[in-house]
């Protein structure tokens, strides 16, 4: 079963082809907002046909394949309205799902405001009770570094928000009189010798600490032992700190695809 996922996500919208849970392949744009329905239905198309062996109902006269249906969560509402048009314009013939406040997931969400949440968290959410047992906390590396927490019951329980790794650097090299822009790697050591390397090493260390920080007071105020829970890594910067954190229990790189995939399942069988 093909199922098409578009997850659009402040920076970078990630599109991916899944057969299942498994995905086939995917791909990272970038989220522009000047970009209109047929823009967006032009480069989908041509990034969905490449892979013609994997799909076998491959249909010529609209430019992507119908597969089995389209999935959409975004947290761009001007992206969220010219991708509307485009699955209205071009893929109207094709079983879809758009995640959004009120859609019945199947995860109840224990905020004061449920829908404030983000559709990205909550399908991260999905696919984490779905894969994973007990308590779990997800934290997201993108734009944002999110932290959201799953109870053992597969409920929202809540969670935090502090800023992105990338955009912390982008904004220190904007404000510091004497800093630049660097490129966002590991340094050699957390006592740097130069500038470039400091600026490294605080960024990656720092946001290692803070990761281990937040998820040790969260399993503490959960009131589990730190075995119970398991802690999922996700989303696009994840690799830059990965290796630093000692938090971390699972990388899931493609953890939003997967509970995409899953929406559109529990979405469509309850219609």
């Amino acid at each position: 079963m093909t199922l098409v996922c578009i997850d659009v996500g402040n920076t970078h919208t990630v599109i991916g082809l899944l057969d299942g849970l498994e995905v086939k392949q995917h791909w990272r744009v970038s989220t522009d907002e000047r970009r209109t329905a047929d823009e967006w239905a032009v480069l989908i198309s041509g990034l969905l046909s490449g892979p013609r062996t994997a799909l076998p109902n491959w249909n010529t006269d609209i430019p992507v394949p119908p597969a089995d249906g389209i999935a959409l969560c975004s947290t761009v509402p001007m992206v969220l309205h010219e991708m509307r048009e485009m699955l209205a314009q071009y893929f109207a013939e094709v079983p879809q799902v758009v995640i959004e406040p009120g859609v019945r997931t199947g995860v109840p969400v224990l905020m004061d405001n449920p829908r404030e949440v983000g559709t990205d968290r909550i399908v991260n959410a999905l696919a984490a009770a779905q894969l994973y047992p007990g308590p779990r906390i997800v934290v997201d590396f993108g734009t944002a570094t999110t932290f959201d927490v799953v109870s053992a019951k597969g409920e929202y329980v809540g969670g935090a928000i502090a800023p992105g790794i990338e955009i912390s650097l982008e904004a220190l090299g904007r404000r510091g009189a004497q800093l630049r822009k660097v490129e966002l790697l590991r340094p050699r050591a957390v006592i740097a010798k130069n500038t470039v390397e400091a600026l490294q090493s605080g960024t990656v260390y720092g946001f290692a600490g803070q990761v281990d920080g937040i998820v040790a007071r969260m399993v503490a105020e959960l009131g589990v032992s730190r075995g119970d829970v398991t802690v999922i890594g996700t989303g696009g910067l994840a690799a830059v700190v990965l290796a630093e954190c000692t938090s971390i229990d699972v990388y899931e790189p493609l953890l939003t695809l997967m509970g995409l995939r899953l929406a559109f399942d529990r979405v469509r069988s309850s219609r």
